[in-house]
């Protein structure tokens, strides 16, 4: 079933603007945690990949390092440009049901997209 809606934590999305920050001024990388039932796609935990890349026009990681684990959900990644839209190389990279953008300068949810596997956008909201 295709992904219909989002729903992050206030501490996830928190989490997520943070290290964004942290990050700054290269791209930051974390892989998101939870549980997908029937379109709706509930994001409850961040995880800082291994050995992770970062610059300031890309961030990676080995997927390959990482133990099998049907809880990884996608994954997220900032922008220092402030366009949070998914680039051609983000398309091609895509990795789970969902990718997380954020966008400089990570102030709030308003500078975050969400977006299914092939890029298109998706609904989401903050909870708590």
């Amino acid at each position: 079933m295709p992904v219909q809606r989002v729903i992050f934590t206030g501490q996830v999305m928190d989490s997520l603007l943070s290290y964004s920050r942290m990050a700054y001024p290269n791209e930051g990388i974390l892989l998101m945690r939870g549980k997908s039932k029937k379109g709706v796609v509930d994001v409850t935990s961040v995880v800082v990949p291994p050995a992770a890349v970062h610059a300031h026009a890309y961030s990676s990681f080995n997927w390959y390092m990482l133990p099998i684990d049907s809880s990884y959900l996608g994954v997220a990644h900032s922008h220092p440009s402030g366009n949070f839209s998914p680039s051609h190389e983000d398309l091609l990279h895509s990795m789970g049901k969902i990718m997380v953008i954020m966008g400089y300068p990570y102030s709030s949810y308003l500078q975050v997209g969400v977006y299914d596997h092939n890029g298109r956008s998706v609904p989401f909201e903050v909870k708590g």
